[in-house]
């Protein structure tokens, strides 16, 4: 089995009234590469005639943004004329590449009534030789995202990116990782065998797991060791956890704002390309 490096609880930083645990980075781990960025919002419940989510038009390049959305929705809306409304159980996969604009914010309907909120958005890297490739935005509802039931109904498997005992992924990746996120009944078990020297992304959301025979709950980040190849999980309650593993990418970060890539000089470019509207134009 994988060993455990560490068990890290997120601190609880909001947005505004944005309930917002920052997972990563945080000052006891800067990433896991390739993921290099987590937060939790929610959950919380909105009030009728709400503001929604306060993330308005803002520039990215040179990541991948990932946005799982458990409760609630988000309108997403780009300089590339991309624009959807995904709710709950959705995912919307953006790649920055070499720099767009976009908002993520609340439905009309969910201002207007309110609701349940709970939402992830993790950032993911990509290598020098992508971080200039063109914008891409893909958004799936709950039903385009495939589902594997294991032991005995009481371990379900959403299918985000890598394929999963032969059921293809929502997403085709550029870069290979897997995510999934994987919802537990009391007593439920799962075990995974990832590829040696790949690193795990693990997140407990909701709930109490026993993992690799440490124990941990919402809103901790359980940190591996490179080595061994094991991972298993068994729920002590209801719960749900973000699970992911890739190749590292073993190369320099240098991100600054919203914006990831190799060098200080490529940060200042990305500025400046920002202020000549080269990341499109906001409508």
């Amino acid at each position: 089995m994988k060993r455990i490096r560490e068990i890290h609880t997120a601190p609880y930083y909001p947005i505004a009234d944005l309930v917002t645990y920052t997972v990563m980075p945080s000052g006891h781990l800067e990433n896991i590469d390739p993921f290099l960025f987590l937060n939790h919002h929610g959950h919380q419940v909105y009030s009728p005639h709400n503001h929604g989510l306060p993330f308005g038009p803002h520039p990215h390049r040179g990541m991948e943004t990932v946005t799982i959305i458990l409760e609630g929705d988000i309108l997403h809306r780009d300089s590339t004329g991309h624009e959807s409304v995904i709710e709950a159980g959705g995912v919307q996969w953006m790649t920055a590449g070499k720099g767009l604009l976009h908002a993520e914010v609340s439905s009309e309907e969910f201002k207007r009534n309110g609701g349940p909120l709970e939402i992830l958005q993790l950032w993911t890297n990509l290598p020098a030789r992508l971080k200039m490739t063109e914008p891409q935005y893909t958004g799936l509802q709950k039903d385009k995202i495939p589902t594997v039931v294991l032991d005995d109904g009481k371990v379900s498997v959403n299918v985000i990116a890598s394929d999963w005992q032969n059921i293809p992924a929502a997403f085709s990746t550029l870069v290979p990782l897997a995510l999934r996120t994987v919802f537990f009944a009391p007593g439920g078990k799962l075990s995974v065998d990832v590829a040696h020297g790949e690193n795990v992304l693990f997140y407990v959301i909701r709930g109490e797991v026993v993992v690799n025979g440490s124990p941990a709950r919402m809103h901790q980040l359980v940190e591996f060791e490179r080595d061994g190849t094991g991972v298993t999980v068994e729920a002590q309650t209801n719960c749900v956890v973000l699970f992911g593993h890739a190749m590292p990418l073993n190369e320099p970060v240098v991100a600054e704002g919203p914006f990831v890539m190799n060098t200080a000089q490529e940060i200042t470019e990305a500025y400046k390309d920002y202020r000549d509207g080269k990341f499109g134009r906001w409508k």
